[in-house]
């Protein structure tokens, strides 16, 4: 059987510098597993191709090439629970696995805490833990223990604030900080790459935000991991059958 392919799934953006990073994301990807392993990336908003458009080109002697789908969504809401699978039942691929989303991680957490140092962050000073937000309450408790991992690797607390869903809003967590005495506020970002949602959070009125989570090698070995797991369980299922 052939090396499952790797569909790395990400959001969309029109930003250009936050397209650059999701290719940048899986050339590393592509790196770590080897020339063995084919990854494709794909979107479920803004841009193209579609996650079933991909499927549905993976094919070599025209065969279709087993593949593995890799969320690349910091939090599991509709995106991954509705539109991912919908992609996949649209495409007809007979062999696909799809794995859990890449957040929340531990790893996330340790990057998240290295970004907002490098943003200035000092203990005592006070953090705003800043997610896009989701109407979904399953995506809304992945931010809150995304947000726990956080406060355990700074060894201090954070408020949650959301950027585009939910309350509350980023701007009014910085605003209430101050309002109780805080002196410096800084923002962590919970976002993958630079877009618009990352441009709003320098508009929150902190003292500094941390850069997103973006290309870094945690979030390779997690991806790459998140891909081996499934491939093997790929190749055994298929080669029990």
């Amino acid at each position: 059987m052939s090396t499952p392919a790797l569909v790395l799934v990400a959001h969309g953006t029109r930003s250009a510098r936050g397209v650059e990073m999701i290719a940048a994301l899986a050339e590393a990807v592509a790196a770590e597993l080897g020339a063995a392993t084919a990854v494709r990336t794909a979107f479920v908003d803004v841009l193209g191709p579609s996650p079933a458009e991909v499927l549905r080109g993976l094919d070599a002697d025209g065969e279709a090439v087993p593949a593995v789908v890799v969320p690349a969504f910091l939090a599991s809401g509709y995106h991954v629970y509705q539109d991912v699978p919908r992609e996949v039942a649209e495409s007809s691929h007979p062999a696909v696995v799809v794995t859990p989303a890449m957040g929340p991680d531990p790893a996330l957490a340790r990057i998240m805490a290295l970004r907002l140092r490098a943003a200035g962050w000092r203990r005592g000073d006070a953090v705003v833990f800043a997610a896009a937000g989701s109407s979904d309450a399953r995506a809304r408790h992945d931010v809150r223990r995304a947000a726990a991992l956080l406060t355990e690797q700074l060894g201090a607390p954070v408020r949650i604030g959301y950027v585009a869903t939910g309350a509350p809003r980023v701007p009014e967590v910085v605003a209430e900080l101050r309002a109780a005495g805080s002196g410096r506020v800084f923002i962590a970002s919970y976002l993958l790459a630079q877009g618009l949602f990352q441009q709003r959070l320098h508009d929150a009125g902190a003292d500094g935000v941390a850069e997103p989570i973006g290309v870094h090698p945690a979030v390779v070995r997690l991806l790459a991991d998140r891909y081996r797991a499934a491939a093997r369980h790929l190749v055994r299922t298929r080669s029990a059958s």
